[in-house]
């Protein structure tokens, strides 16, 4: 049986310092240039090479994505920042272009290379091809059922890697080659600045009825019919190490903190407990489905992974956005019994709060009080991003996360 990795996405440094925290093998990340994630936050190179280190001390490695579809003016900018890669080491490259990844070769000898899953790998021979260019792993396209992932692993080299998304959005196009966001708004999915028109909202004009907008009603806010639910397959962590994937890929490098931890610990114990005992995991299944929807998520999908679905019940039906827990901050620092978080949501004194740490607790403490920068008592936190010194009157540790749970409208 094989030992899956858990791959887990960054956005950011601290979102990498979290994702390492909460139980991640390995993280991807991407530089300001050559990633298909163009409007995260993404790492400088000072970052990049903080971020590596970090993950490398803790025994963590680190994938850097330069998966675009190169166009003849990238190819130069790419050698020289696969030069500045090749002297920061991370562990792999993921490459879609087979351009950039002749480039990566030649410039990156020492570092892997890992083939993008928006190179389109469907079938065992596309596999077998890039063995012998010399990519060390593959990522499945979206489309490939559990039992084709099966198969490609039979009719592959065991020294070859096959990384699988078993958790996140999912695309309306066949492996995230889009060409909506270019077409409606001149910015290219292939290269790294989509605009995400399949999560928009839209309306039905009769050619006769100019002007006339007619709503498909799904739910009271209104229709998106191209947006798709979100894989999750914590469900089926036994048929995904039985179907022979060495890495389990968690979507989300635009997602916070609190839902890269909470994805990353929810999977990770999920797996260590399936490889401890397959009992332990069954018994621990309503807790991992309790956990993995603590956070902002579409209704959840198995995808294609168990044969093609019906596209209108199983993929693209009632898909908008839940939202259980509000995201509140990062624990940076502890010092005389004050936690120091940088807020990323509106809390106040007098409020429930859950600390959400790594071992899977998440004990509840009430905001007992909120200190300023300059030592000053406030009765809020109003402003995203304000450095503030919380009083929780119980022991937190740095890299735990604070939360809030929201009250969901009855339906």
């Amino acid at each position: 049986m094989r030992k899956p990795e858990l791959l887990v996405p960054a956005g950011s440094l601290e979102v990498l310092k979290v994702a390492v925290t909460f139980g991640a093998d390995a993280v991807y990340i991407g530089g300001e240039a050559f990633g298909l994630r163009a409007k995260a936050k993404n790492f400088t190179p000072e970052e990049m090479r903080e971020g590596i280190r970090y993950a490398h001390e803790r025994g963590v490695k680190v994938y850097v994505t330069a998966n675009i579809l190169a166009h003849n003016m990238d190819l130069a900018d790419a050698a020289a920042y696969f030069e500045e890669l090749a002297d920061m080491k991370p562990d792999a490259l993921i490459i879609a272009d087979p351009g950039l990844f002749m480039i990566a070769k030649d410039v990156c000898p020492d570092i892997d290379i890992h083939i993008s899953t928006q190179a389109n790998n469907c079938n065992y021979g596309t596999f077998l091809f890039w063995h012998e260019q010399g990519a060390s792993r593959v990522v499945t396209a979206r489309e490939l059922s559990l039992a084709e992932i099966t198969e490609i692993r039979r009719k592959i080299p065991e020294s070859m890697e096959i990384e699988t998304f078993v958790h996140g959005a999912m695309c309306i196009s066949y492996s995230g080659r889009c060409l909506l966001s270019a077409y409606m708004t001149g910015r290219s999915a292939n290269a790294g600045a989509c605009t995400h028109p399949c999560r928009w909202k839209y309306a039905v004009m009769e050619e006769k009825r100019p002007g006339e907008y007619f709503p498909v009603e799904e739910n009271e806010r209104g229709t998106y019919i191209f947006n798709s639910k979100d894989l999750c397959m914590i469900e089926h962590i036994p048929d995904l190490i039985a179907a022979g994937i060495d890495s389990f890929k968690i979507e989300g490098r635009m997602k916070t903190a609190l839902y890269v931890a909470t994805v990353a610990r929810t999977y990770r114990k999920a797996i260590d407990d399936y490889l401890e005992d397959p009992a332990l995991y069954e018994a621990h299944l309503p807790w991992y489905r309790e956990q993995i929807s603590r956070c902002t998520y579409r209704q959840f999908t198995t995808g294609f992974f168990y044969g093609k679905p019906d596209q209108e019940t199983q993929i693209y039906d009632s898909n908008t956005y839940i939202r259980e827990y509000t995201y509140l901050g990062v624990v940076g620092e502890v010092k005389d019994g004050l936690c120091m978080i940088e807020q990323r949501n509106k809390f106040s004194v007098g409020e429930t709060i859950e600390i959400m740490k790594p071992d899977g607790s998440n004990p509840e403490a009430v905001v007992r009080a909120i200190y300023n920068e300059d030592g000053e008592s406030v009765e809020s936190a109003p402003h995203p991003k304000q450095k503030l010194y919380v009083d929780l009157g119980m022991p937190v540790d740095v890299m735990d996360i604070l939360r809030r749970q929201e009250e969901l409208p009855e339906l």
